[in-house]
């Protein structure tokens, strides 16, 4: 699949673009930013066969057939729509829109050119996520009950995107997703209601801290996620008949293999726990893979689209519940 990238972003520049040019099914031919010379400066580095120093020209380009879209997060919308309507298919970056509102505009372009879309979350396709699941339905701990998530980073930079609420910033909308979206693929279903708390950066108008709590029809899940707290991140998955622990959840090293620890019913010390080691393996490379895998063998794609507006209806929630100080239903 020739992949083209719109924008010189830190996160394809640095991790998607060099993973992806290692796949089997992708191959990253073309890169544009609305600055030319930095296109053709990251083009040289890593090797790219075409810059462009617009957006549009590379959509123009008829020899592009799928589209990575890391741009901030209010324009993952516009600049998709317009992928698809130039006959690409796209990988837009998590979250895939501001709300869900905004990513149900994607359902009906897709429906309307006939391409794919999907939201870029990596960990979705990763083999350790895949084998929690499996250990999890096969009964290794029982019934789940109990998800627990935590993911944060410190970042007080006013001029960064991610502190700009005009351009999507905040933690829930930039990290608080992968909790929502690892407990709903792990839970197999759609929260019921969901009720949360935020506290803001006055300054920056963004939100700093948020926990929240998903009621399933099986169990309950919580997060934390802040973009203003010491780096650390884990999940941890809780049942009648033992737990399972994932260090490092979200940003698994690639060079070396990822684990999984799981204790019994009666380790409640963790004296006996067994490690599960997953090979290793670059998270963004399956990911590239396994859409681009997708679309040339017309087989279903890892992640649905309409799994994005879900998972973005759910953020809805946690935002609205927040301003409510009350529980918001679902579905």
């Amino acid at each position: 699949m020739r992949w083209g990238v719109l924008s010189t972003a830190n996160i394809g520049v640095k991790q998607v673009i060099p993973a992806m040019q290692l796949g089997e099914w992708s191959e990253v031919t073309a890169i544009a930013s609305r600055d030319l010379t930095r296109a053709r400066q990251v083009a040289r580095e890593l090797g790219i066969e075409r810059a462009y120093g617009s957006y549009d020209e590379l959509l123009a380009d008829n020899d592009i057939e799928a589209i990575y879209n890391p741009l901030p997060n209010h324009l993952h919308v516009p600049w998709t729509i317009k992928a698809a309507e130039a006959g690409k298919h796209v990988l837009c970056e998590k979250p895939i829109g501001l709300n869900a509102s905004e990513a149900e505009q994607l359902i009906a372009a897709r429906d309307h050119t006939g391409v794919r879309i999907q939201e870029a979350f990596m960990v979705r396709t990763h083999p350790r996520w895949l084998k929690v699941r499996e250990l999890i339905n096969s009964g290794r701990i029982g019934e789940l009950r109990v998800i627990i998530g935590f993911f944060s980073y410190f970042n007080r930079d006013p001029e960064h995107v991610r502190n700009q609420p005009d351009g999507g910033g905040g933690g829930l909308l930039d990290i608080g997703c992968y909790p929502i979206t690892l407990s709903r693929f792990i839970f197999n279903t759609e929260p019921l209601r969901v009720v949360g708390m935020l506290e803001n950066d006055h300054e920056m108008g963004i939100d700093r801290l948020t926990s929240a709590m998903l009621e399933y029809p099986n169990g309950q899940a919580t997060f934390t996620c802040s973009t203003q707290l010491a780096h650390y991140q884990r999940m941890q998955f809780f049942g009648t008949q033992g737990r399972i622990e994932v260090p490092i959840p979200f940003n698994a090293p690639a060079q070396e293999p990822t684990r999984i620890f799981l204790n019994d019913i009666s380790d409640m010390a963790g004296l006996k726990t067994e490690t599960i080691e997953i090979p290793a393996c670059n998270q963004y490379t399956v990911q590239g893979d396994r859409f681009s895998q997708a679309i040339r063998e017309n087989t279903p794609q890892p992640v649905p689209l309409e799994d994005a507006v879900k998972n973005m209806r759910v953020i809805d929630a946690i935002f609205q519940s927040a301003r409510d100080q009350t529980w918001q239903k679902l579905g």
